[in-house]
């Protein structure tokens, strides 16, 4: 899972060469439509492996295996090729629904109702996040963008360090325990994933002020699905600590 939007940056966008074609410039219209497509493609991937899962059907397991690494190989494939957004986009999305929709019935089932709650924060968080940047309330310098940034990496660094360790039956200090420095640590991660929101938000703005190419819109589409994604998820995790203290 991407952490932080390295996929959108400002070299992704300024080394296209393709700013000929004036009536083919990337549009924030463009990439919210195309957002919103992205959106119904994983909410429907996603609603097959939730009804999987509580059929008990077997299969459940290597859709959420094969949609993991699915996720991991497409993210990767388009920060490096963005011209391939338009068509690895729809796959990306479709593959997060099939990881997401099996990871929300399992939570559903252990902590009932934490799905629809965590749904619920994230739209809401989308939203305050979209009215605080269009009305300026918080303002994107480059010094809030190196802020998230550099949090977001250090983020993504604890993660793998944990991941890696979990193979030796070992884990990072704290960010697994439900006391409140554990609850502490996640609400940070899903304060900073909020935050990109606003990065994001901020790239696209200015790139579509800038002619960038028409496929970019895809680009910004994956892009915020993927601060969405993770956002998500970290609520689920915030919400099952919480559950858990009960």
């Amino acid at each position: 899972m991407s952490f932080s939007n390295p996929v959108l940056r400002d070299d992704i966008f300024l080394r296209e060469d393709e700013r000929e074609a004036s009536e083919q410039r990337m549009t924030i219209g463009g990439t919210v439509n195309k957002t919103l497509l992205l959106l119904v493609l994983l909410i429907v991937s996603g609603s097959i492996t939730w009804y999987m899962t509580y059929e008990g059907t077997v299969e459940v397991l290597s859709l959420l295996t094969a949609g993991f690494i699915g996720m991991a190989g497409v993210a990767l494939a388009i920060s490096f090729f963005p011209k391939t957004a338009p068509l690895l986009s729809p796959v990306y999305a479709i593959l997060s629904g099939f990881a997401l929709g099996g990871v929300s019935a399992f939570m559903e089932y252990e902590y009932p109702g934490i799905v629809a709650n965590a749904i619920l924060l994230t739209v809401g968080i989308l939203f305050l996040m979209l009215f605080m940047y269009t009305q300026r309330i918080i303002k994107v310098t480059r010094g809030f963008i190196s802020f998230v940034v550099l949090c977001t990496m250090a983020i993504f660094l604890v993660t793998l360090v944990d991941f890696i360790l979990n193979f030796f039956g070992m884990n990072v200090p704290y960010i697994h325990e439900t006391g409140w420095l554990g609850i502490g640590i996640s609400l940070f991660i899903v304060i900073i994933a909020a935050l990109n929101l606003l990065v994001d938000f901020n790239f696209i703005e200015e790139q579509a002020d800038q002619g960038a190419p028409k496929y970019m819109e895809w680009y910004g589409a994956f892009a915020l699905l993927v601060t969405l994604v993770w956002l998500y998820v970290r609520i689920l995790d915030l919400l099952a600590k919480f559950s858990k203290r009960d």
